[in-house]
C-alpha cells in the first residue's frame, strides 16, 4: 500500500493539462458512484434500524466510494499528479487517535 495525500515537490505541467480533460469522465463516474453509495447508505440505515447489525457488503460500497472521492478530489485540487483509475485504488489513509493519559 501506498502512503497518500504525502507531499510530492515535483509536479508535472502535462499532467496539469491533462488533467482538465480527464476529470470530465472521472467527474460523471464519481456522480453515478455517489447515487450508488447513496442508495446503499440508505439500505443500511434501514437494515441497522431493523436488525440492529450491519451488512459488510453495503458498507464496503459506501467506504469504497469515500477512498474513491479521496483519490478524485485530490487529483482534481492538485495535491498528487496520480490518476484516480475507475475503481478504488487500495490506499492507507493514516488517522491517529491521541488518548490524554492522566
Amino acid at each position: 500500500m501506498k502512503e497518500f495525500l504525502k507531499y510530492e515537490e515535483k509536479a508535472s505541467r502535462t499532467e496539469l493539462f491533462v488533467r482538465i480533460f480527464y476529470s470530465i469522465p472521472v467527474g460523471i463516474i464519481l456522480y453515478l458512484y455517489a447515487i450508488l453509495a447513496g442508495v446503499c447508505q440508505v439500505l443500511l440505515w434501514i437494515v441497522i434500524l431493523i436488525t440492529g447489525k450491519r451488512v459488510e457488503s453495503l458498507s464496503e460500497v459506501v467506504a469504497d466510494f469515500l477512498k474513491y472521492n479521496i483519490q478524485v478530489i485530490s487529483y482534481l485540487n492538485l495535491i498528487t499528479d496520480e490518476r484516480p483509475g475507475i475503481t478504488p485504488k487500495d490506499i492507507k489513509i493514516f488517522i491517529e487517535k491521541y488518548e490524554d493519559e492522566y
